[in-house]
């Protein structure tokens, strides 16, 4: 099952470096590939996963959309 057959509310950077992981898992992709693949070291990759607090997110939204991510956001209710 795709980690995103629902929409995933995240609330820590943490959880989106689980997220991509688990995505770049289920897609048979290493690290290298997904930094290679988005233009990146492998270094930025290894600090996305691990949840790092000031990445670019920029890069970030690079990595999403090669994984096929589409990041959205909505007022809190």
């Amino acid at each position: 099952m795709n980690s995103l057959e629902q929409p995933t509310k995240l609330s820590s950077t943490a959880e989106l470096g689980e997220l991509v992981r688990q995505i770049r898992k289920e897609q048979g992709l290493t690290q290298l590939d997904v930094a290679g693949l988005a233009g990146l070291s492998n270094r930025f990759v290894i600090d996305l996963e691990r949840g790092k607090e000031t990445l670019q997110i920029k890069k970030v939204l690079d990595v999403l959309s090669l994984l096929g991510v589409e990041l959205s956001a909505r007022k809190k209710v």
